[in-house]
């Protein structure tokens, strides 16, 4: 397949590094303007000047570029993969992706991002659920830069743990949008952004990032956890974030998909 790439962090260089070994081409790199000198043969500075015969374009560059950048790309015809799901607990973002993908018709794939089990709450979805709860817990400098610095003094807490934020997911993935991206995976699988219980954690006394899914409903219930490690380009970026996007590609590119 021939690939786009939005974006250039700690998560885009992960799976530009990966797709190395894998059999397919990065042919463009959608970067901003004044980055576009660096590499004039690979960046580009605007949808328009991605290539005619992209295959995919692949978003790892937060909420703003997929609000900015997506309609557009979806517009042209060209499916997306994007890790940041957050940037749809606004409505006219999603409306807008929605109605770029209808006009285009493309497809917006969604990866699944640092947390597990989405797979069970979209089943379980189709009875009755009743309940579902994201808990969502770092260590302290993995909420440096986000809202959790003006509720909490992240740097004096060497032990224990302090809640930070109590919500719905919606308000959670609004408020940290470089955080709160499986708050949104957690509601898009499930009863929505609206009904989903997220509650984020600062604790000292783990170095690792620990997500909780806790729902009930006709199925049962079920409670899962993973315990993550961050890139370490990026204390807020998560690994197997970075790897979902690979799952999400191979899933596409393949002829037998779980």
């Amino acid at each position: 397949m021939k690939i786009g790439l939005i974006g250039n962090g700690a998560i885009a260089t992960y799976v530009r590094n990966a797709l190395e070994q894998r059999p397919h081409q990065i042919d463009a790199v959608l970067m901003r303007p004044t980055r576009v000198a660096e590499n004039p043969g690979l960046y580009v500075g605007s949808v328009q000047d991605l290539p005619d015969d992209l295959d995919l374009v692949i978003d790892c560059a937060g909420h703003a570029a997929l609000a900015a950048h997506g309609p557009a790309v979806l517009r042209r015809g060209i499916d997306m993969i994007t890790v940041s799901l957050g940037a749809l607990a606004e409505q006219n973002v999603l409306q807008s992706l929605e109605a770029a993908a209808n006009e285009g018709g493309a497809k917006l794939h969604l990866a699944s991002g640092a947390i597990g089990a989405l797979d069970c709450l979209q089943a379980a979805r189709v009875g009755q659920l009743e309940q579902v709860t994201y808990v969502g817990r770092k260590p302290p400098i993995g909420w440096q830069g986000s809202p959790a610095e003006q509720k909490i003094d992240l740097g004096s807490l060497k032990s224990g743990a302090q809640i930070h934020f109590e919500g719905t997911a919606r308000e959670a993935a609004l408020a940290y949008p470089k955080n709160a991206n499986v708050a949104a995976a957690v509601a898009l699988a499930g009863v929505g952004f609206d009904k989903t219980h997220v509650r984020l954690i600062a604790d000292a006394d783990i170095s690792s990032n620990i997500h909780e899914i806790e729902a009930t409903g006709d199925f049962g219930s079920f409670r899962f956890q993973i315990s993550g490690q961050s890139l370490p380009d990026n204390p807020r970026s998560s690994a197997l974030a970075a790897m979902s996007v690979l799952s999400k590609l191979d899933n596409i590119a393949g002829t037998v998909t779980l």
